[in-house]
Parts: structure tokens; C-alpha cells; sequence
């Protein structure tokens, strides 16, 4: 992936703190089925697998995609709540959580 920077940025402009919440993603519910679709998605990413693609799209759609999906679907079963994914869950509530501390300390926009 290839960053441009902005070419008309002045490095003595008064600069703001970022704050990052990440994750790897989740798949929308504990299924098989959304399970291959996140594991095709995330797997087909060439920043998550440097393979060469066409190498690497035999892998995926000839073996995990055809066997992962179903093992994972039942681990993903196991921890899955009423709120829907742990990660996604608590990872909203994180970037709430923030929001409101930083609305206290700082002043501008806060997204």
C-alpha cells in the first residue's frame, strides 16, 4: 500500500493527537456462512498475506475455505453474546468510552 502524504502540509502547523482503535475485523454471526465471507475478505487482503495472489487464491478457495469456516463457526459460537461479537462489543464501547473523556479534556470535533 502506497501512503501519499499531503504535499502542502507546513511542518510548524499546530498539530492534533490521533487516537486509533483497531481490530482484524469479526464476521456479522457465528455462522459458517459469514464465517467464510470475513475468512475470504480478511484472507484475501495482500497486506495480511504476501503470497503471490494466484498462488495464494488456490490456498484459500481449494483448502481453508472449504475447512476453516465450519471449525471456526463453532468457536466463534462458544464466546459469542447477545451483543453480538466480543471484539466488536467491546471495541465500541472502548471508542464510547474515550469519546466521553476526551470531550471533557479537549476542545474541536472528537470522531
Amino acid at each position: 500500500m502506497n501512503y501519499k502524504g499531503n504535499p502542502k502540509y507546513e511542518h510548524d502547523t499546530p498539530c492534533c493527537t490521533g487516537i486509533l482503535i483497531t481490530n482484524l475485523g469479526t464476521p456479522d454471526n457465528p455462522t459458517t456462512s459469514a464465517v467464510r465471507k470475513y475468512l475470504a475478505e480478511f484472507l484475501s487482503d495482500s497486506r495480511v498475506i504476501e503470497l503471490p495472489k494466484f498462488l495464494w487464491w488456490f490456498i484459500l478457495h481449494g483448502i481453508i475455505l472449504r475447512i476453516r469456516p465450519s471449525q471456526s463457526a463453532k468457536a466463534y459460537k462458544k464466546i459469542w453474546t447477545e451483543n453480538g461479537s466480543p471484539l466488536l462489543s467491546i471495541s465500541s464501547k472502548q471508542a464510547e468510552g474515550l469519546k466521553k473523556i476526551l470531550a471533557k479534556k479537549i476542545q474541536g470535533p472528537i470522531r
